[in-house]
């Protein structure tokens, strides 16, 4: 009879909290509908490995279930790579390339990531009570979190502070469907109603297939150059991209774009769940992760916004600053959030293409940071 009551006898207060944030995760999927192909796996991931003596999780002499899936997907960076081969399947390009000068959006919506670091470095000197165990690489890893990019969150975190992974991912992915609530009050503060009603040219020219199929792969060389330790994240990212636009693979781009996604979103999400044990997710360290990782996603907004009010100082044809918002990694949210907030100021105004133009910007530019990041703090530490 002690046997089957075990489980209630070995629950603690730690259960109960983790209980109580994985059915928050959950709710916010089912009732609000934010991001649910993630934050339900992750809720449910939650609260199944702050069962007591829980089996899916196991030893390290006999891993479970889910500490099988982290070993193979997560610390072998499997399944974040895998993302970004379906997330470039699911890309169109064409827009960016009508419209190049918004990659410059995509790149000063990184802004964040490298304020961040910056920020946490000289905290950390000052109050280094407050900051405990937060350095350049657990400053870096946590910056990421700013373009809303959750398979980049994790390469940086899994490289940099393994021990951070589960509430960098968590932030990440939250923030990431959080997009509707955050951006807003940050672009509106930034920006006159003025500005806010600026029209864009929406001319859809086309574009030659040549120039599509060209652009992964000058992309994917250009960016290992710069930083070759970004080559998985861009090439792999490219890869899923240069399946949509061959043409002559549609069944694996449509596999790409569906089962591959649907699949290892399924798993990536419940893994990064099954990583929120209470012994290492309840720290006041989870806490500052989530303050600082809030942080620089509006620091990566208003770069974005900021920097389009820039380029309007020089050009001719000016750009809806709003649009700078939608630089971030969080596609197409973001754009479909700057589209409706221009609809509210004037609902003759469609500023949608624009918007994503600059969202794909943001997906392509948030790896290249993450692989700039991953490059230069090894490089700094060992100088």
């Amino acid at each position: 009879m002690d046997a089957l009551l075990q489980g209630f006898t070995a629950l603690t207060w730690q259960s109960f909290v983790m209980f109580a944030i994985g059915g928050g995760l959950i709710f916010l999927a089912i009732k609000k509908d934010y991001e649910p192909m993630l934050l339900l796996p992750i809720g449910f991931g939650a609260i199944l490995v702050n069962l007591p003596l829980s089996a899916v999780w196991g030893t390290e002499m006999e891993p479970g279930v889910l500490q099988t899936f982290y070993n193979a997907g997560i610390a072998t960076e499997l399944f974040p790579i895998l993302i970004f081969v379906a997330v470039g399947a699911m890309i169109d390009f064409s827009s960016l390339l009508r419209r190049p000068k918004m990659m410059l959006l995509g790149a000063a919506a990184q802004f964040g990531i490298f304020a961040t670091i910056v920020v946490v470095v000289l905290l950390g000197r000052a109050f280094p009570n407050f900051l405990e165990g937060i350095d350049l690489k657990s400053a870096a890893a946590i910056g990421i979190i700013g373009t809303a990019d959750g398979p980049t969150s994790i390469l940086v975190a899994n490289r940099f502070a393994p021990h951070l992974l589960a509430p960098i991912a968590v932030a990440a992915y939250s923030y990431m469907a959080l997009v509707p609530i955050i951006q807003p009050p940050v672009i509106r503060l930034l920006t006159t109603k003025k500005e806010r009603l600026i029209r864009m040219d929406n001319i859809e020219k086309p574009i030659s297939k040549l120039a599509l199929i060209l652009f992964p792969i000058v992309v994917t060389v250009i960016s290992a150059l710069i930083a070759p330790v970004c080559a998985p994240l861009v090439g792999l990212l490219m890869f899923g991209n240069l399946i949509r636009v061959s043409g002559v693979l549609e069944r694996l781009s449509q596999s790409a774009q569906n089962e591959l996604a649907n699949l290892v979103t399924l798993l990536l999400g419940i893994t990064i769940g099954s990583t929120m044990r209470h012994e290492q997710f309840l720290q006041w360290t989870t806490l500052l992760i989530l303050l600082i990782g809030l942080a620089a996603f509006i620091f990566d907004t208003a770069g974005g916004v900021l920097f389009a009010k820039l380029m309007n100082l020089f050009s001719k044809d000016k750009i809806n600053p709003m649009i700078g918002g939608a630089g971030i990694s969080a596609f197409p949210m973001s754009a479909r959030l700057v589209q409706k907030m221009a609809t509210k100021e004037d609902p003759t105004n469609f500023i949608l293409m624009p918007a994503v133009s600059a969202n794909v910007a943001g997906q392509v530019a948030s790896a290249i940071a993450g692989g700039i990041v991953l490059a230069l703090v090894p490089w700094i530490l060992g100088h």
